[in-house]
């Protein structure tokens, strides 16, 4: 074809143009931990200082793989390491609080990363967004699907009108999450745990809904307790856009993760490598505009949103707190996504559309 008048600098990288190097505290040796956030620090160059686990040989192993110099003998005993600048937490969301308390009292910590959810319901999520905010601490939530590579790049095209007005759009997942074990202690599971990337996703890509609707039902292979084996949101946006999210956990074979945004002015489908773990394969996007009829664009790149995401939500973190800026991924913007989700757990038990206002 003649010349393109389409950009395909899709600005799926992070932007890491900025001080990296902040002595980070990590918590937790898990497999999140140790399989995905050391792997994306170690690649990204960031300066990993001291670890501290639940179980301290967990703590020292994943150290020795790493080349973290410093294991501490417990969370508290790390946060009170004045080396320490900035905090991972890699905890269950019901004990992110209890940390969270514990590390507003030092001053020489000046951003924490925590995990999504960033607690397991809104008010606990609103206390540790209040506590970091009196303490001047600069919290982040790690929802790393926005850094996976085909989302950034799919937030690039809608930017830049290639796809004009959205539509609808949709992510539909057929996989089988591995469900931790502090997790069956919980009844709140898919959306609590799984839908949360795709309605976090959605509020990256377009904004607040105005409303959801949800479906959820038992996963008749899932052996704990629970109320949502699998979730299936419908979320309604006041310019009449539709996002749908199809979380089949359930799914024992062909799995997979496709996303597919249509508009007034292009098409963009794409997938998800998450299930590809360990082996791994990069997220994809393929998109046609108007502006060139007829032509799918398929740029391609080696990343994936598995472990290479993970220094994007470092990243950002770490540029907030040089810049003095809010961070993209910040607890206050988190709080709304916590909305979102005691929104759909509302809808799903009663049987009908919530209103995000609904939610104090």
């Amino acid at each position: 074809m003649a010349q393109s008048s389409i950009d395909l600098d899709l600005k799926y990288l992070p932007d890491l143009n900025h001080k990296t190097d902040y002595r980070i505290g990590l918590i937790g040796a898990g497999f999140i931990m140790r399989d995905v956030h050391m792997a994306a620090y170690d690649q990204a160059g960031f300066n990993m200082a001291a670890i501290a686990s639940r179980t301290p040989e967990h703590a020292r192993s994943a150290a020795s793989q790493w080349g973290v110099p410093t294991v501490h003998a417990d969370w508290k005993e790390l946060l009170s390491d004045p080396n320490i600048e900035v905090v991972d937490i890699a905890y269950p969301p019901h004990a992110q609080l209890d940390v969270v308390k514990e590390a507003v009292k030092h001053s020489h910590i000046k951003g924490i990363l925590a995990q999504k959810p960033l607690a397991t319901n809104l008010a606990d999520a609103r206390e540790t967004v209040r506590l970091c905010a009196e303490a001047g601490i600069v919290l982040s939530v790690n929802q790393n699907m926005r850094y996976d590579q085909s989302m950034r790049a799919l937030k690039t095209c809608l930017d830049r009108g290639y796809m004009g007005d959205p539509i609808v759009a949709q992510i539909t997942m057929h996989a089988r999450p591995h469900w931790q074990e502090f997790i069956k202690g919980y009844e709140r599971v898919a959306i609590l745990n799984m839908s949360i990337h795709h309605l976090d996703a959605f509020r990256f890509l377009f904004g607040d809904p105005e409303s959801i609707t949800v479906s959820v039902r038992k996963d008749p292979r899932t052996e704990f307790e629970h109320s949502d084996g699998m979730a299936f949101s419908i979320l309604e946006y006041a310019d009449g856009l539709r996002a749908i999210s199809l979380d089949n956990c359930f799914s024992w074979v062909d799995h997979g993760i496709e996303w597919r945004v249509e508009g007034t002015e292009g098409v963009a489908k794409g997938t998800l490598g998450w299930p590809n773990y360990p082996d791994g394969s990069p997220s994809t996007i393929d998109f046609t505009t108007k502006q060139e009829p007829g032509y799918w664009f398929q740029p391609r790149w080696p990343d994936r949103w598995f472990p290479h995401a993970f220094g994007g939500t470092m990243g950002q973190l770490m540029k907030a707190i040089e810049s003095g800026t809010t961070p993209e991924l910040s607890g206050e913007d988190n709080v709304q996504t916590m909305r979102l989700i005691e929104a759909a757990y509302r809808s799903a038990a009663e049987g009908r559309t919530v209103k995000l206002a609904e939610i104090e």
